[in-house]
Protein backbone atom coordinates (compact mmCIF):
# COMPACT_ATOMS: atom_id res chain seq x y z
CA UNK A 1 0.00 0.00 0.00
CA UNK A 2 0.88 3.55 -0.88
CA UNK A 3 1.37 6.72 1.60
CA UNK A 4 2.23 9.67 0.43
CA UNK A 5 3.90 11.23 3.45
CA UNK A 6 6.34 14.18 2.00
CA UNK A 7 9.98 14.91 3.91
CA UNK A 8 9.68 17.79 6.53
CA UNK A 9 10.89 20.92 5.25
CA UNK A 10 13.82 22.58 6.84
CA UNK A 11 13.39 25.78 5.58
CA UNK A 12 12.57 27.82 8.87
CA UNK A 13 14.96 25.80 10.96
CA UNK A 14 17.48 28.60 11.20
CA UNK A 15 14.89 30.75 12.54
CA UNK A 16 13.18 28.47 14.61
CA UNK A 17 16.13 27.65 16.22
CA UNK A 18 17.06 31.39 16.60
CA UNK A 19 14.07 32.37 18.25
CA UNK A 20 14.41 29.33 21.25
CA UNK A 21 18.16 30.47 22.15
CA UNK A 22 17.13 33.87 22.50
CA UNK A 23 14.51 32.86 25.21
CA UNK A 24 15.97 34.40 28.21
CA UNK A 25 17.44 31.10 29.04
CA UNK A 26 21.23 29.79 28.66
CA UNK A 27 21.09 27.46 25.17
CA UNK A 28 19.78 24.46 25.49
CA UNK A 29 19.14 24.44 28.68
CA UNK A 30 15.37 23.16 28.74
CA UNK A 31 16.55 19.82 27.23
CA UNK A 32 14.32 17.85 24.91
CA UNK A 33 11.42 20.51 24.92
CA UNK A 34 14.01 22.88 23.02
CA UNK A 35 14.09 19.92 20.77
CA UNK A 36 10.14 19.52 20.53
CA UNK A 37 9.57 23.29 19.85
CA UNK A 38 11.75 22.64 16.74
CA UNK A 39 9.97 19.51 15.97
CA UNK A 40 6.77 20.89 15.98
CA UNK A 41 7.50 23.75 14.10
CA UNK A 42 9.17 22.40 11.19
CA UNK A 43 6.35 20.28 11.18
CA UNK A 44 3.45 22.98 11.20
CA UNK A 45 5.84 25.19 8.84
CA UNK A 46 5.61 27.77 11.47
CA UNK A 47 7.49 29.96 13.98
CA UNK A 48 3.93 29.34 16.45
CA UNK A 49 3.25 26.42 16.31
CA UNK A 50 -0.39 25.53 17.88
CA UNK A 51 -2.27 22.68 18.89
CA UNK A 52 -5.71 21.91 18.04
CA UNK A 53 -8.19 19.67 18.59
CA UNK A 54 -5.78 17.38 20.30
CA UNK A 55 -7.37 13.42 20.18
CA UNK A 56 -6.17 10.25 21.76
CA UNK A 57 -7.91 7.35 19.67
CA UNK A 58 -7.79 4.11 21.39
CA UNK A 59 -7.66 0.98 18.96
CA UNK A 60 -8.93 -2.39 20.26
CA UNK A 61 -8.56 -6.22 19.29
CA UNK A 62 -8.48 -9.49 20.05
CA UNK A 63 -5.21 -12.00 19.50
CA UNK A 64 -5.72 -15.87 18.51
CA UNK A 65 -2.67 -16.54 20.14
CA UNK A 66 -4.08 -15.03 23.62
CA UNK A 67 -6.01 -18.28 24.28
CA UNK A 68 -2.61 -20.17 24.32
CA UNK A 69 -1.11 -18.73 27.41
CA UNK A 70 0.42 -16.06 26.18
CA UNK A 71 -1.14 -13.41 28.55
CA UNK A 72 -1.28 -12.91 32.27
CA UNK A 73 -5.31 -11.98 31.85
CA UNK A 74 -8.08 -14.13 29.84
CA UNK A 75 -9.05 -12.53 26.59
CA UNK A 76 -12.30 -11.04 27.87
CA UNK A 77 -10.22 -8.54 30.02
CA UNK A 78 -10.34 -7.00 25.76
CA UNK A 79 -14.02 -6.57 25.54
CA UNK A 80 -14.41 -5.59 29.45
CA UNK A 81 -11.91 -2.71 29.16
CA UNK A 82 -13.19 -1.52 25.71
CA UNK A 83 -16.30 -1.01 28.37
CA UNK A 84 -14.39 0.58 30.98
CA UNK A 85 -13.24 3.51 28.27
CA UNK A 86 -16.70 3.54 27.39
CA UNK A 87 -17.98 4.72 30.95
CA UNK A 88 -15.08 6.73 31.24
CA UNK A 89 -12.87 4.58 34.53
CA UNK A 90 -9.73 3.96 32.94
CA UNK A 91 -6.24 5.39 33.21
CA UNK A 92 -6.58 6.39 29.62
CA UNK A 93 -10.02 8.12 30.47
CA UNK A 94 -9.28 10.32 33.69
CA UNK A 95 -5.86 11.30 32.43
CA UNK A 96 -7.11 12.83 29.00
CA UNK A 97 -9.72 14.65 30.57
CA UNK A 98 -7.01 15.85 32.73
CA UNK A 99 -5.43 17.11 30.44
CA UNK A 100 -7.62 18.30 27.75
CA UNK A 101 -7.53 15.34 24.94
CA UNK A 102 -10.54 14.37 23.13
CA UNK A 103 -10.40 10.20 23.02
CA UNK A 104 -12.37 7.59 20.81
CA UNK A 105 -11.96 4.06 20.87
CA UNK A 106 -12.44 2.12 17.91
CA UNK A 107 -13.14 -1.78 17.35
CA UNK A 108 -10.57 -2.92 15.63
CA UNK A 109 -11.50 -6.52 16.28
CA UNK A 110 -12.85 -7.49 19.51
CA UNK A 111 -14.67 -10.90 19.74
CA UNK A 112 -17.40 -9.48 21.85
CA UNK A 113 -20.57 -7.89 19.54
CA UNK A 114 -20.99 -4.16 21.24
CA UNK A 115 -24.12 -2.96 19.23
CA UNK A 116 -23.50 0.60 18.09
CA UNK A 117 -22.28 2.39 21.46
CA UNK A 118 -21.74 6.76 21.92
CA UNK A 119 -18.02 6.99 21.68
CA UNK A 120 -16.80 3.82 20.08
CA UNK A 121 -16.01 3.20 15.71
CA UNK A 122 -16.89 0.19 14.60
CA UNK A 123 -14.49 -0.88 12.69
CA UNK A 124 -14.01 -4.54 12.86
CA UNK A 125 -12.11 -6.43 10.46
CA UNK A 126 -13.02 -9.81 11.78
CA UNK A 127 -16.08 -10.76 14.51
CA UNK A 128 -13.59 -13.02 15.97
CA UNK A 129 -10.72 -10.98 16.25
CA UNK A 130 -6.88 -12.77 14.81
CA UNK A 131 -6.02 -16.24 13.68
CA UNK A 132 -3.62 -17.88 16.42
CA UNK A 133 -0.21 -17.75 14.97
CA UNK A 134 1.14 -20.37 16.84
CA UNK A 135 -0.47 -22.77 13.60
CA UNK A 136 -1.35 -20.02 11.06
CA UNK A 137 -0.90 -16.40 9.89
CA UNK A 138 -2.91 -14.55 12.22
CA UNK A 139 -4.56 -12.44 8.96
CA UNK A 140 -4.82 -12.63 5.53
CA UNK A 141 -3.13 -9.66 2.98
CA UNK A 142 -6.60 -8.20 2.26
CA UNK A 143 -7.69 -8.28 6.23
CA UNK A 144 -4.12 -6.60 6.93
CA UNK A 145 -4.73 -3.99 3.88
CA UNK A 146 -8.30 -3.32 5.08
CA UNK A 147 -7.12 -2.07 8.81
CA UNK A 148 -4.55 0.07 7.53
CA UNK A 149 -7.17 1.93 5.29
CA UNK A 150 -9.69 1.81 8.24
CA UNK A 151 -7.03 3.32 10.41
CA UNK A 152 -5.81 5.95 7.63
CA UNK A 153 -9.28 6.62 7.36
CA UNK A 154 -10.40 7.79 10.77
CA UNK A 155 -6.76 9.82 10.94
CA UNK A 156 -8.43 11.56 8.19
CA UNK A 157 -11.57 12.35 9.82
CA UNK A 158 -9.84 13.73 12.69
CA UNK A 159 -8.02 16.12 10.33
CA UNK A 160 -10.77 17.72 8.55
CA UNK A 161 -12.59 18.50 11.90
CA UNK A 162 -9.70 20.28 12.66
CA UNK A 163 -7.18 17.83 14.49
CA UNK A 164 -3.52 18.43 14.17
CA UNK A 165 -2.24 16.40 17.04
CA UNK A 166 -3.21 12.73 17.63
CA UNK A 167 -2.08 10.24 19.93
CA UNK A 168 -2.79 6.45 19.54
CA UNK A 169 -2.95 3.62 22.45
CA UNK A 170 -4.11 0.20 22.08
CA UNK A 171 -6.23 -2.89 24.40
CA UNK A 172 -5.63 -6.55 23.19
CA UNK A 173 -5.03 -9.16 25.48
CA UNK A 174 -1.59 -11.11 24.18
CA UNK A 175 -0.47 -7.81 21.99
CA UNK A 176 2.60 -7.54 24.02
CA UNK A 177 3.85 -11.08 22.32
CA UNK A 178 2.22 -9.75 18.93
CA UNK A 179 4.72 -6.50 19.57
CA UNK A 180 7.07 -8.37 20.27
CA UNK A 181 7.83 -10.77 17.64
CA UNK A 182 7.23 -7.63 14.99
CA UNK A 183 10.29 -5.89 16.94
CA UNK A 184 11.93 -9.18 16.40
CA UNK A 185 11.43 -9.39 12.97
CA UNK A 186 11.47 -5.46 11.92
CA UNK A 187 15.29 -4.53 14.35
CA UNK A 188 16.56 -8.26 13.93
CA UNK A 189 16.85 -7.88 17.71
CA UNK A 190 17.17 -11.49 19.48
CA UNK A 191 13.52 -12.52 20.15
CA UNK A 192 14.57 -12.97 23.85
CA UNK A 193 16.05 -9.66 24.04
CA UNK A 194 11.93 -8.56 22.93
CA UNK A 195 9.98 -10.45 25.09
CA UNK A 196 8.89 -8.92 28.53
CA UNK A 197 6.06 -9.69 30.87
CA UNK A 198 3.44 -7.83 29.34
CA UNK A 199 0.50 -7.70 31.86
CA UNK A 200 2.38 -9.24 34.87
CA UNK A 201 3.54 -12.46 34.22
CA UNK A 202 5.25 -14.39 36.81
CA UNK A 203 8.44 -16.31 36.04
CA UNK A 204 7.08 -19.19 34.83
CA UNK A 205 4.73 -17.48 32.68
CA UNK A 206 7.09 -15.36 31.16
CA UNK A 207 9.59 -18.65 29.80
CA UNK A 208 6.09 -20.18 28.55
CA UNK A 209 5.44 -16.99 26.50
CA UNK A 210 8.93 -17.49 25.05
CA UNK A 211 8.89 -20.62 24.25
CA UNK A 212 5.72 -20.07 22.61
CA UNK A 213 6.65 -16.57 20.79
CA UNK A 214 9.77 -18.90 19.49
CA UNK A 215 7.49 -21.59 18.45
CA UNK A 216 5.61 -19.10 16.32
CA UNK A 217 9.13 -17.53 14.78
CA UNK A 218 10.02 -20.93 13.39
CA UNK A 219 6.47 -21.77 12.18
CA UNK A 220 6.42 -18.58 10.13
CA UNK A 221 10.19 -19.10 8.91
CA UNK A 222 10.39 -15.59 7.61
CA UNK A 223 13.93 -14.23 5.99
CA UNK A 224 15.43 -11.14 7.89
CA UNK A 225 14.24 -8.85 5.61
CA UNK A 226 10.59 -9.86 5.39
CA UNK A 227 8.13 -7.47 4.18
CA UNK A 228 6.45 -5.18 7.11
CA UNK A 229 3.36 -6.64 5.59
CA UNK A 230 4.37 -10.39 5.59
CA UNK A 231 5.46 -9.21 9.53
CA UNK A 232 1.88 -8.25 10.22
CA UNK A 233 -0.29 -10.54 8.45
CA UNK A 234 2.04 -12.84 10.21
CA UNK A 235 1.77 -11.80 13.56
CA UNK A 236 -0.13 -8.53 14.20
CA UNK A 237 -2.78 -7.40 15.57
CA UNK A 238 -5.92 -5.55 14.18
CA UNK A 239 -5.45 -2.90 16.51
CA UNK A 240 -1.61 -2.68 15.80
CA UNK A 241 -2.19 -2.69 11.87
CA UNK A 242 -4.81 -0.04 12.36
CA UNK A 243 -2.54 2.11 14.48
CA UNK A 244 -0.06 1.96 11.90
CA UNK A 245 -2.81 2.97 9.78
CA UNK A 246 -3.88 5.89 11.57
CA UNK A 247 -0.04 6.95 12.27
CA UNK A 248 0.36 6.91 8.72
CA UNK A 249 -2.93 9.03 7.74
CA UNK A 250 -2.13 11.40 10.41
CA UNK A 251 1.24 12.30 8.80
CA UNK A 252 0.00 12.12 5.62
CA UNK A 253 -1.79 15.04 6.93
CA UNK A 254 0.73 16.66 8.69
CA UNK A 255 -0.54 16.36 12.34
CA UNK A 256 2.05 16.18 15.16
CA UNK A 257 2.04 12.38 16.29
CA UNK A 258 2.63 11.62 19.92
CA UNK A 259 4.26 8.10 20.34
CA UNK A 260 3.07 5.74 23.41
CA UNK A 261 5.01 2.60 24.53
CA UNK A 262 5.96 -0.77 23.15
CA UNK A 263 2.50 -1.63 21.52
CA UNK A 264 2.15 1.45 19.53
CA UNK A 265 5.80 1.71 18.92
CA UNK A 266 5.39 -1.73 17.41
CA UNK A 267 3.35 -0.36 14.95
CA UNK A 268 5.11 2.95 14.33
CA UNK A 269 7.83 0.43 13.47
CA UNK A 270 6.06 -1.72 10.51
CA UNK A 271 5.15 2.51 9.64
CA UNK A 272 8.07 3.69 9.38
CA UNK A 273 8.88 0.46 7.14
CA UNK A 274 6.05 1.34 4.83
CA UNK A 275 6.80 4.74 4.69
CA UNK A 276 10.32 6.23 6.42
CA UNK A 277 9.21 10.14 6.32
CA UNK A 278 6.81 9.08 9.12
CA UNK A 279 9.54 9.04 11.60
CA UNK A 280 9.87 12.93 11.63
CA UNK A 281 5.91 13.62 12.45
CA UNK A 282 6.70 11.56 16.10
CA UNK A 283 7.76 12.46 19.48
CA UNK A 284 8.19 9.40 22.07
CA UNK A 285 6.53 10.13 24.83
CA UNK A 286 7.22 8.07 27.40
CA UNK A 287 10.30 4.93 27.62
CA UNK A 288 8.39 1.26 28.62
CA UNK A 289 9.29 -0.71 30.68
CA UNK A 290 8.81 -3.58 28.46
CA UNK A 291 12.27 -4.81 27.41
CA UNK A 292 11.89 -4.75 23.71
CA UNK A 293 11.10 -0.92 23.68
CA UNK A 294 14.79 0.20 23.87
CA UNK A 295 15.04 -1.61 20.80
CA UNK A 296 12.82 -0.21 19.00
CA UNK A 297 14.44 3.13 20.43
CA UNK A 298 17.61 2.55 18.96
CA UNK A 299 15.77 1.56 15.51
CA UNK A 300 13.67 4.67 15.19
CA UNK A 301 16.24 7.21 17.32
CA UNK A 302 14.00 7.40 19.83
CA UNK A 303 14.09 9.86 22.47
CA UNK A 304 11.51 9.65 25.06
CA UNK A 305 9.96 12.97 27.17
CA UNK A 306 9.56 10.79 30.55
CA UNK A 307 10.32 7.22 32.18
CA UNK A 308 8.77 6.55 34.64
CA UNK A 309 8.17 2.40 34.38
CA UNK A 310 5.07 2.51 32.50
CA UNK A 311 3.50 -0.83 31.10
CA UNK A 312 -0.07 -0.12 31.22
CA UNK A 313 -0.84 0.84 27.34
CA UNK A 314 -3.94 2.12 26.50
CA UNK A 315 -2.40 5.52 25.13
CA UNK A 316 -1.36 6.13 29.01
CA UNK A 317 2.23 7.75 28.28
CA UNK A 318 1.11 9.79 25.57
CA UNK A 319 -1.66 11.86 27.88
CA UNK A 320 0.53 11.97 30.80
CA UNK A 321 3.40 13.33 28.24
CA UNK A 322 1.41 15.55 26.56
CA UNK A 323 1.51 18.90 29.33
CA UNK A 324 5.01 18.62 28.39
CA UNK A 325 4.78 19.01 24.60
CA UNK A 326 2.20 21.73 25.37
CA UNK A 327 5.32 23.26 27.82
CA UNK A 328 7.71 23.31 24.57
CA UNK A 329 5.20 25.25 22.31
CA UNK A 330 4.70 27.89 25.31
CA UNK A 331 7.90 28.25 25.77
CA UNK A 332 8.53 28.92 21.93
CA UNK A 333 5.23 31.11 21.80
CA UNK A 334 5.24 33.01 25.19
CA UNK A 335 8.51 32.70 26.79
CA UNK A 336 10.48 36.25 26.44
CA UNK A 337 13.50 37.02 24.26
CA UNK A 338 16.58 38.75 25.34
CA UNK A 339 15.71 41.57 23.80
CA UNK A 340 11.94 42.34 24.73
CA UNK A 341 12.50 41.73 28.45
CA UNK A 342 16.28 43.67 28.65
CA UNK A 343 18.20 41.07 29.54
CA UNK A 344 21.79 40.54 28.73
CA UNK A 345 22.69 38.18 27.03
CA UNK A 346 25.91 35.44 27.57
CA UNK A 347 28.72 36.95 25.68
CA UNK A 348 29.99 32.81 24.83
Amino acid sequence: MKFSIPPLSHDLDAALQHKIDNKTKPRGSLGLLEKVALQVGRIQQTLSPAFKNPHLLIFAGDHGAAKEGISAYPQDVTWQMVENYLAGGAGANVFARQNGLALQVIDAGVAHDFGPRDGLIDAKIAPTGTRSYLSEPAMTLEECEAALRKGAKIAHGLADAGCNVMGVGEMGIGNTAAASLITHLLTGTPLIDCIGRGTGLDDAGLQRKRELLSTAVARAQLPPNADPMQVLCEFGGFEIVMMAGALLGGAERGMTLLIDGFIVTSALLAASRIAPNIRDYCIFCHRSAEPGHQAQMRDLGGEPLIDLGLRLGEGSGVVIAYPLVCSALVMLNEMASFESAGVSQSAG
